[in-house]
């Protein structure tokens, strides 16, 4: 049997679950999206519709088909979630703290793509009904699960 497979790049990431494990690894990216030049973002890849990831722990071994349901977090080294310059020279910059349902806090900024007079953070966590947003710290790039968040709060 032939297989069909476009082509990836992997990216390293550190892959946070439901049950508190933590693995590092790295995550599969298409090279090409239709919608824009390069490769697809790491946010993209988890907001497609499908419900499960390929991650391959510490570079190694075999491939594990993660849900993204379960899916706390995925970390990477500091990545643009806005891949267009345009549209990212003209978003807000929104600096927020998250709290998730295990007890980790987040604080950090996130880009904001939105009129004025929505501008605000409930208007950032409710703008999109994709299930994960990204969250930049000093050390990453945090794709978050909403469904995971107990709440959130602005940061001056």
């Amino acid at each position: 049997m032939t297989s069909f497979a476009l082509p990836r790049t992997t990216v390293g990431a550190r892959l946070h679950l439901t049950h508190g494990a933590v693995r590092s690894g790295e995550i599969f990216l298409f090279e090409r999206v239709p919608h824009h030049t390069g490769p697809e973002t790491p946010l993209e890849m988890l907001n497609r519709p499908e419900g499960f990831f390929p991650f391959r722990s510490d570079g190694k071994g075999a491939v594990l088909l993660v849900t993204k349901a379960h899916t706390v977090m995925v970390a990477v080294p500091h990545a643009v979630s806005i891949s267009d310059p345009d549209r990212l020279s003209a978003a807000r910059v929104i600096s927020l703290e998250v709290t998730l349902a295990a007890g980790h806090t987040l604080k950090g900024v996130a880009p904001f793509e939105a009129p004025e007079h929505h501008a605000r953070l409930l208007d950032y966590l409710n703008q999109s009904p994709e299930p994960f947003f990204a969250l930049s710290t000093h050390d990453a790039t945090h794709y978050v699960n909403r469904a995971h968040v107990l709440f959130a709060r602005p940061q001056e």
